[in-house]
């Protein structure tokens, strides 16, 4: 009921809104100048003297990319930009999909780096050049979303209220440091940004065609006026957005392979198949506002407020099928070259076992918020000076919960299909019998996760500049920045707590499990039907699922859920361990807090050689910045040895304790241009930058811990930290050299050489923590934790171009195209190699060479992995018509495949072979693998057409993914890359009116 009152509110508020404008602008038509328009011109005609010139104004889509073009050719710094082509109209549906059609910018798919199995409709995080280490600015002030990192979360951030995207590739000395892979600006307008009065209004209604059901609305509207008063020219800017996405998700995915015999061959045959269907609702918000006061000709003040508020709610059925891999028997197996399963039947050589599928019932939820208010001044004292000064506050917040109720079934067997596009799994009419009978399943496991986080920054700054009288020199500017920042995250321990209900290897049950079709258990589940699975291509079983309550209803649904264990274990005259909740709150493992401040100083000159038969210009500066962080920790040693000869005694301790981190960085830039003609132009940009790590690698939380051997009675002395407080940023030295031809006001070729050598690239590793016994003897602790310990490069090329044809005759005139492609090469070298042929038993970040290498289920490692989500080539393709009132584009993105991540969940285990023949346990199924993932090759069309009813009023129509592209994931293993999971999100359809006051 709260929920549609808003959506009303603001409706009626955007209503309201449009009355009175279209009352205001009916009192001014009087006077206002008459104009003839078009999408391509406007032709002011007003009081215009006999032959006299008229003006002819480009506006839609045509302006929009005339804007963006000439910010790049009149840029001091290597910059590519995106402009709205109207009020609230960035061309797409989020600002990060926005971002993937600049050269050089890739984004994910994957809902977060570390879990690859969920799918993000709109994109998600956003590298440059192959990076992710970029930084991300509101109208040129640092910008940040309360998640453990730096930048914002682009998906966050309402597009309607952009005027435009700028990123820059290598800054210079007066920007604020902290991106090595780009620096990214979102843009608003202000109040003085136009003539007078401004205002429209917009709606639109999307249409999800796997999710169906209702359309899902968005709203905007924005106002903005200036006025002559007694004591200064006054302007005041306020726009709204909401919007709402409604989208679905299915999956199919298949299991890690193993080794195992057939017919006397070794083969490699998956442990099972699944499926899932997702529901993602997004909400997003935003305000904001602006005002504009100037007193004089020589002072210019605003002050400006923007709010975005972001609410996802997501709810899955998902199932996992997983045998044991080494009691699979396969019927009817066919193979290929590289001894791959490609069809067969699987079963369990044990049928009282069969194929183990858990039915996942998981629910989450995320509200966030960041709130930004900035006061700017500008102020000329005279002709030569320009001082401006910059006050800012942030505000970030987020908190989430995530919650899974899962129950179990023991399938007879299960037909894989593996030679398709997308793998097929095969049930016959007694499978679906079984599987949608609610009597043969049991109640399984639980797993929840909490989360929250607060983050506020405050920054001032002030910047100086004196413009000479000089042939060569142009300015100097000079500047000083101060941030105070402060970060609060909390996490529930253990993140993600999975514990069983009922499982077969669970003490106490003796085999007993809480099958539903005992009138004890039964109850709170249904039988879920999988509709319109992969838009009706795939047929899949009706599936019994925990009703989604249970989810929602911890923790008291999951106390419940644990006591049936209980139950059975009172029955068999046993004892079971009670189940506990995740700790949430005090716990100080969960519990990371951060503080820092920064002090910079920066000095830039601009320059130029007009008289040159080349002319050139160009900038240099130096920019040093000390940080200063500290950081609320807590150490805990433990000990399992027994006091005896030859074992050192230490006191077993918990403390909290505090740990400072200073380090100062000197940041030399210069930016050269040498203009050969009037249209054709060269850059050379040489910059050092910076990437401090996100608060989440900062945490100093630090387990250590003494054990005996009882059998050697070898004393080891070992730990394991959370986070790293000493931590120094990344750096690079980073090079790039542009040839940039402008042939026309929307035409250009521009191609970018670029090369970044990083250094202190933070991995995992070990590091020595020491302590004392009680004799005073020190003892090291070899402690895995975050370090600075790799050095690596990304180098490549970009290339682009963009034109629209005016000289093709009568409406061919309209045509345009826009294309760019991006090479990006990449390595990392870790400073201490922890490369080893074969993989071990050791488990948790202590494995160096599973985490950095990735091990295989046949207990050998991999290596040689390049950079994380760095696709080596990636491209955009667009084709344009701009005529009279109609205006569309079909876009085309791809890029190519990107290594997501390395031993996560769903893609590793402690079960794989141990193969090393120097091994004492060779031949033992009990080496921990983690399978490097990687993110498949993917293309996505999208396509938009508008017609301008008149003057002030449009409609149009948008499409995503118009091939029904699908998405996906493979798992590295020593038979090559094999496929993890498809993922289908079907097409989007937007209808939108927007409505212009002027």
């Amino acid at each position: 009921m709260k929920h549609n009152f808003k959506k009303t509110a603001i409706a009626m508020g955007l209503a309201q809104m449009a009355l009175m404008l279209g009352a205001a602008q009916a009192q001014e038509q009087a006077q206002a100048p008459v104009q003839s328009t078009s999408n391509d011109a406007t032709v002011n005609t007003a009081a215009a003297p006999a032959g006299s010139m008229t003006s002819v104004v480009v506006t839609g889509q045509r302006a929009a990319l005339q804007s963006a073009q000439k910010i790049k050719q009149n840029a001091d710094e290597v910059v590519d930009s995106i402009a709205a082509d109207d009020i609230g109209k960035l061309p797409d549906r989020s600002v990060t999909e926005v971002l993937q059609r600049v050269s050089g910018v890739t984004i994910d798919r994957a809902m977060a780096r570390s879990d690859p199995d969920h799918f993000s409709v709109e994109g998600s995080g956003v590298s440059v050049r192959g990076l992710s280490y970029v930084r991300s600015e509101l109208n040129g002030r640092d910008s940040f979303s309360a998640n453990g990192g730096r930048s914002l979360n682009f998906e966050d951030v309402p597009p309607e209220l952009m005027a435009g995207v700028d990123i820059y590739k290598n800054p210079s000395a007066e920007q604020v440091e902290g991106a090595i892979g780009g620096l990214i600006n979102l843009r608003t307008a202000m109040p003085f940004d136009y003539k007078g009065f401004k205002a429209a209004i917009s709606g639109s209604a999307t249409h999800s065609e796997l999710r169906k059901g209702k359309a899902s609305p968005s709203y905007s509207g924005m106002v903005s006026n200036r006025w002559k008063t007694p004591i200064g020219e006054i302007g005041a800017l306020v726009d709204l957005a909401y919007s709402e996405s409604a989208t679905r998700t299915d999956a199919v995915q298949v299991e890690p392979y193993y080794q195992i015999q057939d017919n006397g061959r070794t083969v490699w045959v998956p442990k099972g198949a699944q499926w899932r269907s997702l529901n993602f609702d997004r909400t997003r918000e935003g305000a904001y506002g602006a005002l504009q006061w100037k007193p004089s000709s020589t002072l210019t003040t605003g002050l400006t407020f923007f709010k975005s508020k972001y609410k996802m709610q997501w709810d899955e059925q998902a199932i996992f099928g997983s045998a044991d891999p080494y009691a699979i028997k396969v019927t009817d197996g066919e193979y290929g070259d590289n001894g791959a399963l490609l069809k067969g039947t699987l079963t369990n050589t044990d049928p009282t076992k069969g194929i183990n599928f858990n039915n996942d019932t998981r629910t989450a939820w995320r509200k966030s918020d960041t709130t930004d208010i900035s006061w700017n001044a500008r102020w000329r004292p005279n002709d030569r000076w320009t001082i401006v000064t910059d006050l800012q506050k942030i505000r970030a917040n987020t908190r989430s919960v995530d919650s899974t109720v899962a129950t179990g079934l023991k399938m007879p067997k299960e037909q894989l299909d593996l030679t398709g596009s997308v793998p097929s799994i095969t049930f016959d009419a007694a499978d679906r019998a079984y599987l949608a009978n609610p009597n043969n399943y049991y109640w399984a496991f639980t797993m929840e996760h909490l989360d929250r986080a607060k983050a506020e920054s405050k920054a001032g700054k002030i910047d100086l500049k004196y413009d000479f009288d000089n042939p060569i020199l142009r300015d100097i500017r000079f500047g000083a920045r101060l941030t105070d920042r402060d970060s609060t995250t909390e996490n529930s321990n253990p993140s993600y707590n999975w514990q069983g209900i009922t499982q077969d290897w669970m003490g106490g049950l003796q085999g007993k499990l809480a099958y539903l079709g005992d009138p004890r258990f039964s109850g709170s589940t249904n039988v879920h039907s999988f509709k319109n699975f992969f838009n009706g291509k795939i047929d899949v079983p009706a599936v019994a699922f925990p009703d989604v309550s249970l989810a929602r209803g911890y923790p008291d649904s999951y106390a419940k859920l644990h006591s049936y264990r209980g139950i059975l274990c009172a029955e068999n005259g046993t004892t079971c361990d009670p189940w506990n909740q995740a700790t949430f709150g005090g716990d100080p493992k969960g519990i990371n807090q951060q503080s820092e401040k920064t002090k910079a100083l920066y000095a830039q000159t601009r320059f130029g050689f007009d008289d040159l038969k080349y002319p050139i210009d160009g900038n240099i500066g130096l920019r040093m910045v000390k940080t200063d962080s500290h950081a609320n920790g807590y150490t805990l040693f433990s000990s399992s040895a027994t006091p005896g000869p030859g074992i050192p005694v230490i006191v077993p301790y918990a403390r909290a304790e505090n740990f400072d981190n200073s380090y100062r960085n000197w940041l030399p830039s210069l930016n050269l241009r040498l203009k050969a003609t009037d249209t054709l132009q060269f850059r050379f940009a040489f910059a050092s930058a910076l990437s401090r790590p996100d608060p989440s690698q900062l945490q100093a939380y630090t387990k250590l811990t003494q054990s005996v051997d009882n059998n050697s009675q070898v004393v080891s002395y070992t730990g394991e930290a959370e986070g790293n407080p000493n931590l120094r940023p990344i750096t690079a030295k980073q090079v790039d050299l542009t040839a940039e031809w402008y042939f026309s006001p929307v035409g250009s070729i521009t191609l970018a050489v670029f090369n970044k050598r990083l250094k202190d690239v933070i991995v995992k590793q070990t590091t020595i923590n020491r302590l004392p016994d009680t004799a005073g003897v020190m003892h090291d602790f070899t402690t895995t934790s975050p370090v600075n310990g790799a050095k690596g490069r990304a180098r490549g090329f970009e290339l682009a171009y963009q034109q629209y044809f005016d000289k093709l005759p009568g409406a061919w005139s309209g045509l345009g195209i826009q294309g760019n492609f991006t090479f990006v090469d990449s390595e990392r070298t870790l400073y201490n190699g922890v490369y080893s042929q074969y993989c071990t038993a050791t488990t948790g970040a202590a494995n160096l060479n599973l985490n950095l290498n990735g091990c295989d289920t046949n207990g050998t490692t991999f290596g040689n992995l390049p950079l994380e989500n760095l696709s080596r080539q990636s491209y955009n393709l667009a084709l344009m018509y701009d005529k009279g009132p109609w205006s569309a584009r079909m876009a085309y993105n791809w890029r190519s495949k990107s290594l997501q991540a390395v031993n996560v969940s769903g893609t590793n285990g402690t079960d794989g072979t141990d193969t090393n023949p120097a091994s004492p346990t060779v031949g033992q199924h009990n080496v921990a693998w983690g399978l490097p993932t990687w993110a498949d090759d993917y293309g996505q069309a999208d396509a938009s057409l508008s017609y301008k009813i008149n003057d002030r009023m449009q409609i149009g129509i948008e499409a995503q993914n118009l091939t029904d592209s699908k998405y996906k994931i493979l798992m590295q293993q020593s038979t090559g890359l094999m496929g993890r999971s498809w993922f289908s999100s079907g097409r989007r359809y937007t209808a939108r009116l927007t409505y212009n006051f002027e």
